[in-house]
Formats: C-alpha cells, structure tokens, sequence
C-alpha cells in the first residue's frame, strides 16, 4: 500500500497559519497601488482558492488535515452569522417594487438556467458534476459565502470545485464586462422598450443618504463579535444534528450542515433587528469575510490541479447559464419596463454580488452606487434559499 505523500507542513496549527498568512499577503498585495490593476482583472478570491491549491501540488502543505475539517465545521457559520447581524432590511425594503423585483428575476434566471444547462451537458460531464453546478448556483446568487455554503451542503467534490472557480471568474467576470460595455446604449434601450425611467429617480429619492457611520474597533467589539460568532457557530452545529433536523431529499439536499447553515442564517437576519446590528459599524462584515476566506483557503489546499482542465466544458456550460439567466431578465424587464440600469443591477446583484454591483451601478448612474449596493444584498438574502432550491433542481437532473 502506497504511502501518502508527506508534506512540508504538516502540523494542523502550522497549516492553518501558513493558510492565515498567504490571505494576508494576498490582500496586502491587493492594496499595494502598483499592483491593484493586476487585481481587478484576477479579483484576491481567485488567489486565495489557487495559490493554496499550488502549495499542495508543490507538497508544502498537506491534501487533508484535521484543520481542514475544523474549519469547514466552524468557520463558514461563524462568518455567515456576523455577515447576516449586518444586514440592513428595512433599507433593502426601501429600494421599490421594480429594484427588488428584477433582482428577484436574476434569481429565477439563475434557479432555472442551472438544471437546464446541466440537462444539456450532462453527458460531457463527471457524474457528480451536479454538485459542482450546485455551488456555482450559491455563488452566482449572492455570492463566495453562498458558494461555500452550498457546496457544503450538497457534498461537493474538490475535483468539481476547481472548474467552478474557473466558470465563476471567466463567464462571470466576462459577463460583467459586457454589461459594463452596455451602460452607452442605456438612453437607446430605454426608448425602444419604453422604459419608466422615473423610478430611478423615485429610487434615488428613497435612498438618497445610506448610513456611513463608522468607528475604530476597540477590543470590547472584537470581543463580543468573536464571542457571538463562534457561539452561533458551534450552537447551530450541535442543534442540527438532534433529531429535530433529519436529512431531506435523495441524493441529500437539506443535510445536517445544511441545517447548521439555515439556522445560523435564519438567526442572523433575525438579530439584524436588534440593536446587534450596529456592529456592522465597527467591522462585524469585514471580520465575517477574513473566515469566509481562510475558509476558501483551506479548501483550495484540497483541491486536485487535473480537475481544472475539465473546465472548457464547464465553462461553455456556464455561459450557457448566464444567457438563460439574462432572457428572463429581459423578459421581467419587458413586463414591468424597467430601464437598462435595472436590468443590469438586478444581474450583477445575483452573479457578481456586493462587490460588483455597485461599480456596475455607478458605471450606468454614478449617483446610484447605493442601490447596486443594497441590490446585492438583496440577492445576498435571498442566495441560501435560491440557491437550494437550484440544487434541489439540480440533483434531480445529475443525480
């Protein structure tokens, strides 16, 4: 019997800082001005998946560890609940009937445009593909922590989580860039279809001061996060795996991770309410994404490096997707006749989530950057929900 491969680091405290370290450096590099340009064409996630995955290869570090566990079990429901606690609802309410319902069509463009492209490549395609599919549905409707979720949920593969990321940056990234390309025609469409252009301007009356306030981080914030975090961590781990929450669907859909998701979830926009919420104010988001992305980290170092030369067919499969997703967009838009700026908002709130919308939004109307903001948040919420439902669809069609 083969020996595994012993690796140059192989302490699980010692992985989990060089993992911790080479985060740090990506960002730090992300803000270096020399280098920030490289970094809008290859966004830090793209590094922060790929660069441990090499070190794996290379045998720095090892393809699994007890850390790895530890981290998929604790650190994704603790970044999810600090970055839900976050969430403002009410501002998001606020955005009008035509804002939340083209994101909302994003959604269903993307819930269905999945199973249909997966229907049509399915024989090209490793029998567990599906899953990989699944995540991709999480990340394209709200985002990476969607991602992750989903992929958890569903069992994904590290051999189907490479050609994901791949799909994820070229046909999401390129559909952004073609929606970028389309902010000149935006007077045009609107004339042909005959848009209502007055809700933006109804929309930017509703919105026209988002609150900025925010202070310095003292040690008693870092303490209470932390302590809530992990607290909503390991209780929504624990609870789901009582009898009250049985696994559901065949092949399984809703396991007891899950669950643990749902709960942590469900939970935080219910504390949103609460005076809780305010510690979005002293960074609550920004420490919920650091374990978001040493989370990514550890899973990239599982990753297998063959898996990304089957994405060609993932990515012809992914922008398949995307057209799918775009028609129905169209379609709402057409219902409802919404200008171009909702049509493009309502997408990139779904694929390319709060980093992206507000660019695009700025790039169409500079002044409406907020909306593509909370737009995004919007399709944030609703990413989980959507995004099982995807999946559900999904494993029926690949499984």
């Amino acid at each position: 019997m083969a020996e595994a491969p012993i690796s140059l680091i192989s302490d699980p405290m010692a992985v989990f800082a060089f993992l911790a370290v080479l985060v740090a450096l990506i960002f730090w590099a992300s803000g270096v001005e020399r280098l920030k340009k490289s970094f809008e064409f290859v966004p830090p996630v793209i590094y922060v998946y790929f660069l441990p995955m090499f070190s794996t290869t290379l045998g720095i570090t090892p393809p699994s560890s007890p850390v790895y566990e530890w981290m998929t079990r604790f650190l994704l429901p603790f970044a999810l609940l600090l970055l839900m606690i976050s969430i403002d609802l009410k501002s998001i309410v606020r955005l009008g009937p035509v804002a939340l319902f083209m994101v909302m069509a994003g959604t269903v463009g993307v819930v269905i445009g999945g199973p249909i492209s997966l229907m049509l490549f399915k024989g090209f395609l490793p029998p567990d593909a599906w899953t990989g599919f699944a995540a991709l549905s999480g990340s394209w409707i709200g985002g990476t922590a969607n991602m992750v979720a989903i992929a958890e949920s569903v069992g994904t593969p590290e051999s189907a989580f490479g050609p994901i990321i791949v799909v994820d940056t070229v046909v999401g990234y390129g559909w952004m860039g073609i929606l970028l390309l389309f902010s000149g025609y935006q007077a045009r469409f609107d004339r042909r279809t005959g848009a209502r252009t007055d809700v933006i301007e109804e929309t930017n009356r509703r919105l026209a001061e988002m609150d900025q306030d925010r202070h310095p981080t003292t040690l008693r914030d870092f303490a209470v996060m932390i302590c809530l975090g992990m607290a909503g961590a390991v209780g929504s781990v624990e609870l789901a795996q009582t009898d009250l929450f049985p696994a559901l669907g065949d092949p399984t859909i809703i396991s007891k991770t899950t669950w643990a998701i749902l709960i942590v979830v469900t939970g935080g926009l219910a504390l949103s309410f609460t005076p809780l919420r305010n510690f979005e104010k002293v960074g609550a988001s920004g420490l919920g994404y650091t374990a978001l992305y040493l989370l990514l980290a550890g899973i990239g170092a599982q990753a297998d490096l063959k898996a990304v030369m089957q994405a060609p067919v993932y990515l012809l499969a992914g922008a398949v997707w995307i057209s799918i997703h775009v028609l129905v967009l169209l379609a709402a838009a057409r219902m409802v006749k919404a200008p171009l700026f909702f049509v493009a908002t309502g997408s990139v709130a779904n694929i390319g989530g709060a980093a992206s919308a507000p660019v695009v939004a700025g790039v169409y109307h500079p002044a409406m950057a907020p909306v593509g903001l909370l737009m995004a948040v919007a399709g944030y919420i609703l990413g989980i929900y959507g995004a099982l439902a995807c999946a559900w669809l999904l494993g029926i069609v690949g499984g």
